[in-house]
């Protein structure tokens, strides 16, 4: 356990919120009310969680998230993209509240009900290519299962195609598409046959080495992509590779299905990463920031596409009423006020990493797009990549007052809440910079 506080300083960088000042450290990490909590969950939780840090929520507001020994952190993390409006909005927190008293529960799959309903219709009117047919789910791995089946029944193929680096969840279809780390598919086997991955970017492997030794293209269901490779590494691909992609897979028939489940819902400054490429895909999967908290997943095509029969597919509490209602208000404030947001502060974020990078040595390739973006951690001296570092920077971050998370092998994301302030995220900065310097 950590046992350091926040570092000293003369004029710490603090913001102003409902919950009181923050960053603002008072007990050592974890706080005793922490450590007692922490001990509860070791004896009762399955050891597959990771935990990066030690880090027991009480309440979260906005950017900026209560330990329960009082200590405020401002969150460069935001449940992993999840809470796109911020913590407990007040408008989502008032819409959950609204429809709790009227409906909870009826099955989306035997009936029908408004939320579900103008939701569908939203999600279809925002989506590019004209009108689509949606499912919902209660997941992002749900919503990979589903696409996997709709390609295979779709197309009547069999093989799926993927990326080196893909986060596409840990179900068996999903962890069979999935290749980030190596741990995720040990002692699993066998997971859905009939899948592989090439390096992200690099069309000219699926051809030259899948298709030339492992599958014919008249036998591929569908391309699952990352517009923007996100457990992987926060990787922006190059400018042709989603266009060269599209005409791959319309040279042979084979569906293109973005997973937006990270990317999407305004956080690159546009509804999604893949429109910053000109490219349309055939089926869009989407969930995390979807209902900015509440979960739920969608899977957008077509009807063409979408075109197996009753009983194909369903879910008993994907598309639950509340969530329904709950990504209706998110979608409406992304819309009207987050997704210009992401995209302006987004660009300040970016440059002021690049900026921090030029003055810490242990940095390096500050990327991305809007509210989404990543920059990796070097040896000083070897100039090699460092995972132990960045490690340590997560959690010399975490004493400074920051919630953050890597991804990939040794990169630091900043995914925050598209509600993020500047003064928010130039406050979290500055102690940014200062955890890396502290590393050393």
């Amino acid at each position: 356990m950590l046992q350091s506080t926040m570092p000293s300083s003369k004029s710490r960088p603090v913001v102003q919120s409902p919950l009181g000042v923050a960053p603002s450290i008072t007990t050592p990490l974890p706080g005793p009310r922490a450590k007692v909590l922490i001990e509860r969950d070791e004896k009762y939780s399955s050891p597959s969680y990771t935990r990066d840090y030690p880090l027991v929520v009480g309440r979260a507001l906005g950017s900026v998230v209560e330990d329960v020994d009082g200590n405020r952190f401002l969150d460069l993390a935001a449940g992993i993209a999840v809470c796109a409006t911020g913590h407990c909005h007040p408008e989502v927190v008032a819409t959950i509240e609204r429809n709790a008293r009227t409906l909870i529960h009826i099955c989306g799959s035997d009936f029908y009900y408004p939320p579900m309903i103008d939701l569908m219709e939203k999600l279809s009117a925002i989506t590019p290519g004209g009108d689509k047919k949606i499912l919902l789910t209660n997941s992002g791995a749900e919503a990979v299962e589903a696409a996997f089946k709709l390609a295979r029944h779709h197309t009547n193929r069999k093989y799926a195609i993927s990326f080196h680096g893909a986060f596409h969840g840990r179900t068996m279809g999903a962890l069979a598409l999935t290749s980030s780390k190596a741990r995720q598919k040990e002692r699993f086997s066998p997971l859905v046959p009939m899948t592989a991955q090439v390096p992200y970017g690099d069309i000219a492997a699926i051809e030259a080495t899948l298709f030339r030794y492992q599958m014919s293209p008249q036998e591929v269901a569908a391309v699952f992509v990352e517009a923007l490779q996100g457990e992987g590494g926060y990787i922006v691909p190059p400018a042709n590779f989603l266009p060269d992609l599209r005409k791959l897979c319309d040279k042979h028939g084979i569906l293109l299905i973005c997973d937006e489940i990270q990317s999407g819902v305004g956080r690159t400054g546009k509804w999604f990463a893949f429109e910053h490429f000109g490219i349309t895909p055939d089926i869009v999967l989407m969930s995390k920031g979807i209902a900015s908290g509440m979960p739920l997943g969608a899977v957008i095509a077509s009807e063409g596409i979408m075109d197996w029969p009753e009983g194909a597919q369903g879910s008993t509490f994907g598309g639950n009423p509340i969530c329904c209602a709950a990504a209706m208000k998110t979608l409406e404030l992304v819309e009207t006020k987050y997704m210009a947001n992401a995209a302006k502060v987004g660009a300040f974020l970016l440059q002021r990493l690049k900026e921090i990078a030029t003055r810490q040595k242990t940095l390096a390739c500050a990327r991305g797009l809007g509210l989404m973006c990543g920059v990796d951690v070097l040896d000083p001296v070897s100039g090699t990549p460092d995972p132990k570092r960045r490690n340590r920077i997560v959690i010399a971050a975490y004493e400074h007052g920051l919630i953050m998370l890597g991804c990939g092998e040794h990169t630091l994301r900043f995914c925050p809440a598209l509600s993020i302030t500047q003064e928010e995220l130039d406050a979290a900065l500055t102690l940014f910079e200062e955890a890396v310097a502290s590393v050393g």
